[in-house]
C-alpha cells in the first residue's frame, strides 16, 4: 500500500489483469489535494468514510457516503477533504469506449455518451463500486466485470444521455485547439507563451482566455496534466520513472514524483510496481 504524505493516508492505484480497460483506485486522503487536472475516460467515485470536496467548472460538491460523484471525460477538476478526518473513497475509472460499449448494448444512447449530474445520492450504487473492488481484489473477473455492467447501466438509465456534439469554434477557440496540438508535440521542450502566441498569429492574453475557456485551465496547468499522463503510458509499458521523468519534459524524477502525487494520489514507484504485477488475487486495504 502506497503512502502519499501522511501517516494516516494510504492509496493503491491499479489495473486488474481481467478488465484492462478499467483503472481502479482505493485510498484515504486527508491533507492531499488534487489539483486541477482532468481523465481520458469516466471517473465514478464512491466515498465510504468522510468527505470529499470536488471542484467542478459549475462549483464544488460535497461527496459523503451514500452519494457517486459522476465525471465526464475531459472535464477538469480538483478534490480536497471537505471535513477535518479526510475522506476514504473507492474509484473507478473506465475507458470511454467500456462505458459508450456498455450504452450500445443495452440502452437507447449511441456515440459519445455522458453524466447530465456530476454527485447523485444513490447507496446501492455506490456499494455497487465497492463490490467491483471487492471482486478484482478477490480475482473474481465474473463478478467484477458483471458489477462494472451493473453499475454503468444504472447510473446511463438515470443520469446518462449524449454528450453534445462540436460546434463550430471561433477564432480565439481555434487557437487554443493549435496551441494544445503544438503542446503535445512539443510537450519535453515548450515554447514560452509569448512564443507560442506569436507562432499562433495571436496576443499573450488572448491566448491564456481562449486556453482557459476550451479546456478549463491555463495552458501550463494543462500541460502539467498532460505530461503525467504521458509518463503514466510510459511506466505502462515499463519505463522506469527517471526515464520517464526526462521523456515527458520533467527536469528530473523529483520533479515528476511531485506532479504525479498530486494527480495520480500515489507516486511513479508505487504506480509502476502495481502495473508490473498481474493480478488475481491481491491484498484488501484496511476500510
Amino acid at each position: 500500500m502506497a503512502g502519499t504524505g501522511g501517516a494516516d493516508e494510504w492509496a493503491r492505484h491499479w489495473r486488474y489483469a481481467e478488465l484492462p480497460d478499467l483503472d481502479l483506485l482505493r485510498a484515504r486522503y486527508v491533507g492531499h489535494t488534487f489539483p486541477r487536472h482532468s481523465h481520458e475516460g469516466y471517473v465514478l467515485g464512491a466515498v465510504t468514510h468522510g468527505v470529499e470536496d470536488v471542484g467542478l467548472p459549475g462549483g464544488t460538491v460535497h461527496a459523503v457516503p451514500g452519494t457517486v460523484v459522476m465525471i465526464n471525460p475531459e472535464v477538469p477538476h480538483t478534490a480536497r477533504s471537505g471535513a477535518p478526518e479526510g475522506w476514504s473513497y473507492a474509484t473507478l475509472y473506465p475507458a470511454a469506449q467500456v462505458v459508450n460499449a456498455i450504452a450500445a448494448e443495452v440502452t437507447r444512447l449511441r456515440g459519445t455518451v455522458g453524466f447530465a449530474e456530476t454527485r447523485v445520492t444513490d447507496p446501492r450504487a455506490s456499494r455497487l463500486i465497492t463490490e467491483v473492488h471487492r471482486a478484482a481484489e478477490e480475482g473474481n473477473a465474473l463478478a467484477a466485470d458483471s458489477l462494472l455492467r451493473v453499475l454503468v447501466v444504472r447510473l446511463l438509465d438515470r443520469h446518462g444521455g449524449p454528450l453534445p456534439g462540436l460546434t463550430a469554434r471561433a477564432g480565439g477557440a481555434r487557437d487554443a485547439v493549435r496551441a494544445r496540438a503544438l503542446l503535445e508535440e512539443r510537450m519535453a521542450a515548450p515554447p514560452t507563451l509569448e512564443a507560442l502566441a506569436a507562432e499562433l498569429g495571436t496576443g499573450t492574453f488572448a491566448l491564456l482566455r481562449a486556453f482557459k475557456k476550451e479546456y478549463g485551465m491555463p495552458p501550463h496547468t494543462w500541460l502539467t496534466d498532460a505530461r503525467v499522463r504521458r509518463a503514466r503510458r510510459l511506466l505502462d509499458e515499463g519505463a522506469a520513472p527517471a526515464e520517464a521523468a526526462t521523456t515527458v519534459g520533467f527536469t528530473d524524477q523529483p520533479h515528476l514524483n511531485r506532479h504525479f502525487t498530486r494527480i495520480v494520489g500515489v507516486p511513479p514507484g508505487a504506480y509502476r510496481r502495481e502495473r508490473a504485477r498481474t493480478y488475481k488475487t491481491g491484498p484488501r486495504p484496511s476500510p
